[in-house]
């Protein structure tokens, strides 16, 4: 059974997306992007949805938690920032999808449904790739994010 992570420190949003999930798929909740590191570390989890604004930890950190740690998780953020620029900028540095507050929920179950197709499409790619040769499997160093949080804000940039 696929599992989600549903990250937000919104009370009824987290409830709700638990609610709509719990059914279909293993769905654990945090409150907050601490212990959402902590799930991830004792967990493997299929696709993460976070909201961005958080206290402690924000969104945006933890999608370079993710991307760094995870490379395979895709991770959905959600929003009450309506800038475009803004969600182009989170999709660039690799979230898989951004929802905009207030979302509809099979907006929600759609992003999260085409998560877990990318998500098995990898797993299938990486185990068709660990039966070759080893040596030409690419090294740890090769598969980290290629981005870094700089001052609150992101870049692309690799850092020096």
């Amino acid at each position: 059974m696929p599992s989600i992570l549903v990250v937000d420190d919104d009370n009824l949003i987290r409830a709700t997306l638990y609610d709509l999930f719990a059914e279909q798929y293993h769905c654990n909740t945090a409150e907050t992007a601490e212990k959402a590191l902590a799930l991830l570390k004792a967990e493997t989890y299929d696709v993460v949805l976070t909201d961005i604004s958080m206290p402690g930890l924000s969104g945006l950190e933890l999608l370079g938690h993710v991307l760094q740690n995870y490379p395979g998780t895709p991770v959905i953020v959600i929003s009450g920032i309506g800038d475009q620029e803004h969600a182009q900028g989170l999709i660039r540095l690799g979230a898989f999808d951004y929802l905009l507050k207030p979302f509809r929920l099979e907006v929600v179950e759609d992003s999260v449904a085409r998560a877990l197709k990318q998500r098995q499409t990898v797993s299938a790619e990486i185990e068709d790739k660990s039966k070759e040769d080893p040596a030409d499997q690419p090294g740890e160093s090769d598969q980290k994010a290629d981005w870094t949080i700089v001052g609150g804000s992101f870049s692309d940039q690799k850092p020096e």
